[in-house]
């Protein structure tokens, strides 16, 4: 599907209501698959992502119903699957069920789309063979066939700060006896660890080292915020766009994902928190936006777990800032839907950005006036396409974003809510 995107003339103007945040549905609809009773969860995403890790829960025997909210219930333990898991083309979906799978009393086969299936899970693997666990991986790649074993506790360093590694062990922590401890060497995004203590689970933290033991988890209410990582596109496009000024509703502000907002801030973007609250154990709030004088910074170290999902907007929001921003230590983006430093670099020279690729990152020289009028390529990735969308807005002529259906991956309201605000 071909998409059409034109210069916004009049700015962005309004208020906004952003989906449900994709991580926090995921976590919510396994969780409560292994707690046993029954859950509610209020405002679930309708992304595909979130959905194949329900429909995989299905698959485990686990009863859902959608009544306005989604209810699920549970005796707290999963059933054989009769047939492979499709994780579709979520990586979230594959790596916490290794690890929850990796312990069950039965044999699976997770299997995912061609995308996914191209994606490394060494990261996983290796840690739940230390673990005990017997996972058959060609190339260490799905289709994983997990050979359910009684696994034990462990001590583990991980060299990379993963929200995904660090929830399969701690998943797979969940029935162990004895404490697994999990350190990586950033904070990663951390709403496994919030929900799980929401949730009951006997789970500490000190600085970036989290420990579980054997927990019972108890069925709750969630309630879930809004989606930061979809914010950013419309913190963005306010930030770029003249003449805008936008409210975007509920959204969550989780000290490990608001990375984008101290770089937005960081680069003299006018941004304003209102109404903040805690809600089902996040913080949440709304954010104010308006067109800004962007600076260019440095984006390094520490901050990339917090805006990893984020860089391919922030690269086109670095295009319209004064001065050269340089994004360091984020070669985990060449792990993604696709090879994100390669892939945003690419496109982005196409529609006329001054941008240069390293090994770990890019360079991008601003402030640009994008000349646009090409067609660019999303190859399969979701974040690549509304970037490009966002791009369009303030390039001279349209730009034609190619495979603009992988939006509906994790936001299928996108081009709706952007037309809502749109002058």
């Amino acid at each position: 599907m071909q998409k059409i995107v034109e210069k916004l003339k009049n700015g962005l103007q309004g208020e906004i209501i952003i989906p449900s945040d994709k991580s926090i549905s995921h976590r919510a609809v396994i969780f409560s698959s292994l707690a046993k009773g029954k859950s509610i969860i209020k405002n679930f995403s309708k992304g595909q992502d979130p959905v194949s890790s329900l429909k995989i829960c299905q698959k485990l025997g686990i009863e859902a119903e959608f009544k306005n909210d989604l209810i699920i219930k549970s005796n707290g333990k999963f059933t054989p699957p009769t047939t492979p898991l499709d994780c579709g083309n979520s990586g979230t979906t594959m790596r916490f069920f290794t690890g929850i799978l990796a312990g069950q009393n039965f044999n699976s086969v997770l299997i995912g789309d061609e995308s996914l299936s191209k994606r490394p899970m060494k990261r996983v693997i290796e840690p739940l063979t230390l673990m005990g666990a017997e996972i058959i991986a060609n190339e260490m790649k799905a289709p994983l066939k997990i050979n359910g074993k009684n696994l034990h506790s462990i001590e583990y360093t991980s060299k990379l700060a993963s929200a995904q590694v660090k929830s399969c062990i701690l998943l797979a922590g969940l029935n162990c006896d004895g404490k697994t401890v999990f350190t990586e060497p950033y904070i990663s995004r951390d709403h496994t660890e919030r929900m799980l203590k929401f949730m009951g689970a006997n789970i500490t933290t000190k600085n970036t080292t989290v420990t579980i033991e054997k927990s019972e988890l108890e069925p709750k209410i969630f309630e879930i915020c809004g989606d930061i990582s979809s914010a950013a596109y419309f913190i963005a496009a306010g930030l770029i766009v003249p003449n805008s000024k936008i409210i975007l509703k509920n959204v969550g502000l989780n000290p490990t994902r608001t990375g984008i907002l101290d770089v937005a801030k960081k680069m003299g973007g006018n941004i304003e928190i209102l109404d903040k609250k805690i809600v089902s154990g996040e913080d949440v709030g709304d954010i104010f936006v308006s067109f800004s004088d962007l600076k260019a910074c440095t984006i390094e170290g520490e901050i990339i777990p917090r805006l990893i999902d984020e860089l391919p907007v922030i690269a086109v929001l670095a295009t319209q800032a004064d001065g050269s921003t340089i994004i360091k230590d984020a070669q985990d983006l060449r792990n993604k839907e696709s090879d994100r430093i390669k892939t945003i670099v690419t496109g982005l020279q196409k529609i006329g950005a001054d941008i240069e690729e390293t090994q770990d990152g890019f360079i991008i020289n601003g402030k640009t006036k994008l000349p646009g009028g090409c067609e660019v390529e999303t190859h399969h990735d979701h974040r690549l396409a509304m970037s490009f969308y966002v791009a369009g807005l303030v390039s001279v002529k349209p730009v034609v974003v190619n495979g603009f259906e992988w939006v509906d991956i994790s936001f299928p309201e996108f081009e709706e809510m952007f037309s809502k605000i749109s002058l």
